[in-house]
């Protein structure tokens, strides 16, 4: 599903040295995999995944998302993947603070071409994550662990392929985390590709794959025994 090739990214900052964060990283992902990379921060995990979920361009390198050449994509053509093949999830949720969570929810399927129901997708993607008693609840309303699963389920209303999360639990409690990564085994169980970003070893323990990077490179990759 995911191939990179020699994928490198260079930053220059107000006429400062130029910086490089990945240095020529190869790596492929197959449909149905469960992946957990590890770093450090500042080391190159999250520009990795901001390339993969087609949020960045690398410098140099090839990427192919289900075959096809993502790097010579055009900006529109950027985001319709992005919006068909691609659910994302991040640690600070970033849920829109005075909409309620069907409403967060409905949000992707706006700039879907799809005709659809908004609402009824919405709380079934919301059903689908505990929280069918919590439509109409702004973000304020719910705990950490609910506004996570809220981003989850916003994540999943189009019904994507691959599941990016970048450092999901890293706001949660232990209770809230262990809730949240139950979501995430459920829905590799179901067939979803899903690449998470962590720093503790205990979430990345959760992933069929381990991907360890240190100064934007692969360090090691190593399959957990089942």
């Amino acid at each position: 599903m995911i191939e990179l090739k020699g994928i490198t990214k260079k930053y220059t900052k107000n006429g400062s040295p130029e910086v490089s964060v990945l240095q020529g990283v190869d790596l492929e992902i197959r449909k149905g995999e469960f992946v957990a990379i590890m770093a450090p921060s500042g080391m190159g995990k999250s520009t990795l995944m901001n390339i993969i979920g087609c949020l960045d361009r690398p410098s140099a390198g090839q990427y192919f998302l289900d075959g096809t050449e993502v790097v010579s994509m055009d900006d529109d053509q950027l985001s319709r993947t992005r919006n068909k093949k691609i659910g994302f999830v991040f640690q600070s949720f970033n849920l829109l603070s005075k909409t309620t969570a069907l409403e967060n929810v409905e949000l992707p399927l706006i700039y879907s071409t799809e005709d659809v129901d908004l609402k009824a997708k919405a709380r079934a993607a919301l059903e689908a994550v505990g929280l069918g008693d919590r439509l109409d609840h702004v973000p304020s309303e719910l705990s950490g662990g609910q506004q996570q699963r809220v981003a989850i389920a916003r994540a999943l209303v189009n019904d994507p392929a691959l599941i990016l999360a970048d450092e999901p639990t890293g706001n949660l409690d232990t209770a809230s985390s262990h809730e949240v990564m139950n979501i995430f085994r459920k829905l590799h169980q179901d067939g979803r590709t899903i690449v998470l970003v962590t720093h503790e070893p205990d979430v990345a323990g959760e992933a069929q794959r381990i991907i360890k990077m240190k100064d934007g490179k692969i360090l090691s990759d190593e399959r957990r025994a089942e």
